[in-house]
């Protein structure tokens, strides 16, 4: 009677194991996680000393971290965690002022272009062309009258 009932104790604890394991052939979707502030090079690089609270709040946006025992530093932080891979990027940024609200010095690890970048030129508009159509392609069909939805329409409004 003992005997009977240690192979079904045995199938059952190897039926419990077989659902631990779960194969990887289809993985879920992970979206990327992104926190704090986003700064670029360009928001940066307008940075420079004598700036008013104001103005870098303008420039920078709302800081992420406001020290109480620290007032005169703004820190701005972003982290940024990639679904697909995992990877975690984070910046780091502080702005010190002086007592009279004026910015003295910024340190943390977002780079400022270099001098030429900075002075480049930089196209603020774009030409863009709606109307021909370029040689070898096909013109688009006119556009019809009005649909099936539009003429029922109007047929049951007199």
């Amino acid at each position: 009677m003992v005997y009977k009932s240690i192979p079904v104790a045995i199938l059952a604890a190897l039926s419990l194991g077989a659902c631990s394991y779960v194969p990887r052939i289809v993985t879920e979707y992970r979206i990327d996680v992104q926190q704090g502030n986003v700064l670029t090079r360009d928001m940066v690089a307008q940075l420079r000393p004598g700036l008013t609270r104001d103005q870098v709040r303008f420039i920078l946006g709302t800081p992420l971290l406001t020290d109480v025992f620290h007032g005169d530093r703004w820190d701005y932080l972003f982290r940024l965690e990639e679904g697909k891979t995992g990877a975690v990027t984070t910046r780091k940024l502080s702005v010190f002022f002086n007592a009279d609200g004026i910015l003295e010095r910024i340190t943390g690890d977002v780079e400022v272009g270099t001098t030429a970048e900075l002075t480049e030129p930089v196209a603020r508009t774009q030409v863009v062309d709606l109307g021909s159509v370029a040689p070898g392609e096909k013109p688009l069909p006119p556009e019809e009258g009005a649909g099936f939805w539009s003429r029922l329409w109007q047929g049951l409004t007199w």
